[in-house]
């Protein structure tokens, strides 16, 4: 008699979630919030659709890092040494280690400031001691029991959405505007929209999510890399998918949402300019009350809590891969010594630019230009392997329409950095 076959185990919504809600989650990081708070600040209602139109594109190359990650069983940057010349290859890690240090630095200076308006004291100590816990909690944990901490704490997002219905909205000007944009051609316009782009996708959530996805993979012993086990190619991908869409969606719902919240007050009553969120959250006081500064404020510091370890950890796996060095959170530091360094280190120099007289607005201009110079390669990179047999195997010419949107997406970053330069 044979044995009955054993059908795979139907996962909830939320055992799918993993890699794509924690990505997605960190891209509203307190930089990302303080570019959309100056969007709704500045234009209104004018900048919603950008949500809408950036959606499709960012879930596309974001799956399309996650499946490098799940079919080789490698992050990006991995597979970026194995088959790019270091001439390519270094340079643009480098490149995305700068960045990633600049926005930590102003990252964790929101969060100092915010949490300082929501209870007094100083600022730079918060900022150590932000910078502190974002190194320990994930040097102590295993990698699922940190994911799992991570796809709980994405909840402090929803702080956002909820400000937008604590203050008065109009909401049928804010669905128009989504689906039928106003666009301004004027310098400052362009710029922005430029940014808020450069907020939406960038290098450092292609690393982390390939990364993360090759983890995955490296810290189960049911899990094997697609390249090796064809079999669970289908089961994956749409794990993937639903994973990343989902995770994108959130992202993208909440920006929406501190657009709107901005443009119902700061914009309504004539605060135009806002260079950073927690100027955003102090603003918001007077206009939205109590309750709206709380929740954009506390909101601040838990997205801090998310983004700084993912800013940290995509830089410590790109350097890490790149050095044939052994890299993941599931590791204890003593058994991967150089990504806890490469971890500590960024996240040290990030807490450090705060005591400097480094603007921070200059820095995340910075972060943005660094950013966009080096997303477009990598995309084109990212673009070649998901093509290539040599990288992929069978599934190198596995989703077209993924393929296309990639390719897309990779066109319109190009164009906005080409944009970005000449309205510098």
């Amino acid at each position: 008699m044979q044995d009955a076959e054993v059908k795979p185990e139907r996962k909830t919504i939320f055992q799918i979630l993993g890699p794509g809600l924690i990505t997605g989650a960190s891209d509203d990081d307190p930089s990302g919030i303080g570019t959309y708070s100056q969007a709704g600040a500045q234009y209104g209602y004018s900048m919603l659709w950008t949500m809408l139109f950036s959606y499709p594109l960012m879930s596309a190359i974001q799956e399309i890092s996650a499946r490098i990650g799940r079919v080789t069983g490698r992050g990006l940057s991995a597979n970026l040494r194995r088959h790019y010349p270091k001439w390519f290859s270094v340079p643009l890690v480098i490149l995305v280690l700068a960045a990633n240090v600049l926005n930590l630095g102003a990252d964790l200076g929101a969060m100092g400031a915010s949490l300082k308006l929501l209870i007094g004291g100083p600022a730079l100590l918060y900022v150590v001691l932000f910078a502190a816990a974002c190194f320990l909690i994930p040097a102590a944990c295993s990698y699922k029991r940190y994911a799992g901490f991570m796809k709980w704490l994405t909840v402090v997002l929803f702080a956002y959405v909820i400000t937008a219905f604590v203050v008065k909205v109009p909401w049928s000007t804010a669905l128009l505007r989504t689906v039928n944009p106003d666009i301004h051609m004027n310098p400052t316009y362009l710029s922005l929209l430029v940014g808020v782009l450069g907020t939406t996708i960038s290098p450092y959530l292609f690393f982390w999510q390939a990364s993360e996805e090759a983890e995955e993979v490296n810290t189960s012993k049911e899990e094997k890399a697609l390249i090796r086990a064809p079999e669970e190619t289908t089961v994956q991908l749409r794990r993937i998918r639903i994973d990343t869409y989902l995770g994108m969606f959130f992202s993208n719902a909440v920006a929406w949402f501190i657009v709107i919240a901005s443009a119902a007050t700061l914009y309504a009553t004539g605060h135009h300019y806002i260079s950073s969120a927690q100027e955003a959250a102090e603003a918001l006081r007077p206009i939205g009350g109590s309750l709206a500064f709380l929740l954009f404020a506390a909101g601040i510091v838990g997205t801090g809590l998310l983004a700084v370890p993912v800013l940290a950890g995509s830089a410590a796996y790109a350097v890490g891969e790149q050095m044939k060095q052994r890299v993941g959170i599931d590791y204890s530091p003593k058994r991967a010594p150089v990504f806890y360094a490469i971890f500590g280190v960024a996240t040290a120099i990030g807490a450090a630019l705060n005591f400097t007289p480094i603007n921070p607005i200059k820095a995340l201009v910075w972060s943005a230009i660094i950013n966009g110079v080096v997303a477009v390669p990598v995309m084109v990179a990212m673009m070649l392997m998901v093509h290539n047999e040599k990288v992929m195997g069978p599934l190198a010419h596995h989703g077209m329409w993924l393929y296309r949107f990639g390719w897309l997406a990779t066109a319109v970053m190009g164009i906005a950095v080409i944009a970005m330069f000449a309205t510098m």
